[in-house]
């Protein structure tokens, strides 16, 4: 895939050719990488319409034009959405979760959980997550063929979230497919309901116009009813007796977005990247090979790991006021969208952005957004579980081969893979 990448990108894509929109556009695993790499050099704050009953956006392609967006919570507000999707304000204010908020009460819910996954708690994981990490390639490296997908890049990261929330891992496949259905929300073979659909117009109150989002609340306020008034350290019990800082304690609302953020983002990124992640080892045999001769050089490597994947494609902001941007004028209500995916490729910034180093260094990506308020909280934790899986497989393999067709995730929002077949010869 990296060579016809390579030469996709020596045959320019013209810039009327670019559809940011098209969902069909973010199947192949090439297209979105051309289309970004034009923009970067032809319209790096580029117009983009869209179908209605959306208005279009700016599509921001550069590493400077993100991080200068990202940083702006004042003019660039989250409070609006930050996905594509146009809300009103009744919308809002019941969808709402921390990602759609700014300022103090942003800052407030952020601190409720922070400390769970500060440093401190993080680094206290490390044994367990070992345990975790061997228990799953155990089952998954002894079948010799599997989709690496489902065997170990989502049974990981699940099941570290079942022990942050507490919960049996017999409810792992639960959390999975609650994931698959809300963010795979554009993608015929995940979501319950396709976004946009005339049936979408029924669930338009619910965080993705998601049907799934409805058992996840109903799972969520079962664990809060359990939890409330204990002094457990799990995220629900922090969550449902944790008064913010603010003052202004969260309410069922509040609980409901919240868990349903920790259930899908807890899961989704982690997964992707170690799925990427392993998909380029396996089309780069040599950057595996210098992993497995030096196995010191896979915490700096996990950088590229989250440069290369680039789980998430997007994140929006809107314009609070009229703007200067990369050259455009922004107007007041605008949509603005920061591509990290493309700032992760930005050749202002990286060195030979498209080629696959395991040794790069000064590795500045905007994977997790960049000097942002809303930094992902759970950054950390991510590097965490990356690391410790990809230290703990390595050496277990002999061989590892791509054994099938990788297909992607219908969507522009995250930038995922369904399915990765491999077969392993054990060291």
């Amino acid at each position: 895939m990296t060579d016809t990448l390579s030469a996709a990108l020596n045959e320019p894509l013209p810039l009327e050719d670019v559809d940011l929109a098209d969902l069909d556009n973010f199947t192949d695993g090439v297209t979105p990488w051309r289309m970004f790499h034009t923009l970067r050099h032809e319209d790096p704050v580029h117009w983009q319409p869209e179908e209605a009953p959306n208005s279009g956006f700016w599509a921001v392609t550069r590493h400077a034009d993100i991080a200068r967006v990202d940083r702006d919570a004042e003019t660039f507000t989250s409070t609006r959405f930050v996905n594509l999707e146009e809300v009103d304000d009744d919308q809002i204010k019941k969808r709402a979760s921390i990602l759609e908020l700014d300022g103090v009460r942003h800052r407030a819910l952020r601190s409720v959980i922070q400390r769970q996954f500060g440093a401190n708690v993080i680094n206290s994981y490390t044994d367990f997550l070992r345990g975790l990490t061997a228990t799953t390639l155990d089952a998954a490296l002894a079948k010799g063929s599997f989709d690496f997908v489902a065997d170990v890049s989502a049974d990981f990261p699940i099941n570290v979230l079942a022990r942050l929330l507490d919960v049996p891992p017999e409810d792992n496949q639960k959390l999975i497919d609650w994931g698959n259905r809300i963010i795979g929300n554009t993608d015929p073979d995940y979501a319950d309901v396709l976004l946009h659909s005339a049936e979408s117009e029924k669930y338009r109150d619910l965080p993705f116009r998601s049907p799934a989002s409805l058992e996840v609340f109903e799972y969520g306020r079962e664990l809060a009813r359990q939890r409330r008034g204990g002094d457990g350290a799990d995220l629900v019990s922090k969550l449902v007796n944790t008064t913010p800082r603010d003052g202004v304690p969260l309410s069922a609302q509040d609980f409901d977005n919240y868990f349903l953020l920790l259930v899908v983002a807890g899961n989704e990124t982690t997964r992707h990247t170690i799925s990427h992640s392993m998909l380029a080892l396996l089309q780069h045999p040599e950057q595996l090979a210098r992993l497995k001769d030096d196995p010191s050089l896979i915490p700096a490597a996990v950088e590229e790991f989250l440069r290369w994947a680039s789980p998430v494609y997007h994140f929006r902001r809107t314009a609070t006021r009229d703007v200067e941007l990369g050259g455009k004028q922004v107007k007041e209500g605008d949509k603005v969208v920061m591509w990290f995916a493309s700032g992760n490729r930005d050749e202002e910034v990286f060195g030979n952005p498209y080629d696959f180093d395991v040794t790069r260094t000064d590795n500045d990506h905007v994977t997790f957004g960049k000097g942002s308020p809303h930094l992902c909280l759970g950054n950390l934790l991510a590097r965490t579980e990356i690391r410790i899986m990809f230290e703990e497989l390595i050496p277990r393999l002999a061989d590892i081969r791509l054994a099938g067709d990788v297909p992607r995730v219908r969507s522009n929002f995250v930038n995922g893979i369904k399915k990765l077949p491999v077969e392993v010869t054990l060291a």
